[in-house]
């Protein structure tokens, strides 16, 4: 197993586009933009880098040219989530093949799993490699919440699962699985509103949609909770919590993408169908809260 820690402040990697195809200029100058912001680690291809959308050789490209501009400089945590467990092997297979330090691996949404399919999942997917694994639980887009006993199984069996980033929108979940684990498992934020409230109650850090915008600011405010800094992490996160709200007025990742786009860190805001640019007055309200922090 790679020695990463993987906690602290990571980016849900944006995909950005031009025309029809992937625009790796692009990428590498958002991939550039974090490791200078100080970031911990980047997630390519997860739900942020529209991966629902992107062909098989997309996918596994984006990767690859994310490890390549990263060039070692922060861990790559790749996206290889799917309702297929065969097809998450294998994109885990071809990750760890590309040299991803570890990888994301989203519960199977759609099908609707029963908590032991679940487990049998996540049991196969890391009997195939022994590249760290952070589960991702999002019942708001899979239906199906990983229970902590599950979680609680898998890192009792496999050393490579000690991670899960956690998007169920509740505090509680931090301390569910911490009261049964402790530090045994590491768990991440999977909401830029709640980094504050989730490292309060023993998270160690944050899977961030913002920081692909603000990778300065998300970074210095984790680290002030990780000094136990309670006060100065208050004070930032009350100054960047319009933009959080903000960067989910509408489905996720278009307005990070138009964010990205009137920062000028990438040179288009297009996503892929079907997911649609923003209305205007939401692109305006958008605008608004990022102009504070236009350099």
């Amino acid at each position: 197993m790679k020695p990463r820690t993987l906690t602290g402040a990571i980016t849900a990697l944006a995909t950005p586009f031009r025309g029809r195809g992937v625009s790796y200029a692009d990428l590498k100058r958002l991939v550039d933009h974090q490791v200078r912001g100080g970031i911990d680690g980047v997630v390519p291809v997860g739900t942020t880098g529209e991966s629902p959308t992107l062909s098989h050789e997309e996918h596994m490209d984006v990767v690859r040219a994310t490890i390549e501009f990263a060039r070692g400089r922060v861990p790559v945590i790749a996206g290889t989530g799917s309702n297929s467990t065969a097809e998450a092997i294998e994109l885990t297979r071809l990750s760890d093949e590309a040299g991803a330090d570890a990888v994301l691996v989203v519960a199977p949404y759609y099908n609707k799993p029963s908590q032991e399919g679940l487990f049998r999942h996540y049991s196969a997917i890391a009997e195939a490699t022994d590249l760290p694994i952070v589960l991702y639980s999002i019942p708001s887009r899979c239906g199906v919440e990983i229970g902590v006993p599950v979680v609680e199984r898998l890192r009792a069996k496999y050393p490579n699962v000690r991670w899960i980033k956690e998007a169920g929108g509740s505090v509680d979940r931090v301390d569910q699985l911490k009261r049964a684990m402790g530090d045994d498992i590491v768990v991440l934020s999977g909401d830029d509103s709640l980094t504050l409230a989730f490292m309060a109650s023993g998270a160690e850090g944050v899977i961030s949609v913002a920081s692909n915008v603000i990778p300065k600011e998300i970074a210095r405010m984790v680290r002030l909770m990780q000094r136990n800094d309670f006060a100065g992490a208050s004070k930032l996160h009350r100054r960047l919590y319009p933009l959080f709200k903000a960067l989910f007025i509408e489905p996720s990742p278009v307005p990070v993408k138009a964010a990205l786009a009137i920062a000028r860190i990438i040179g288009s805001d297009e996503v892929r169908l079907p997911l649609c640019r923003m209305e205007p007055a939401n692109r305006a309200i958008l605008a608004r809260a990022v102009s504070p922090f236009l350099r």
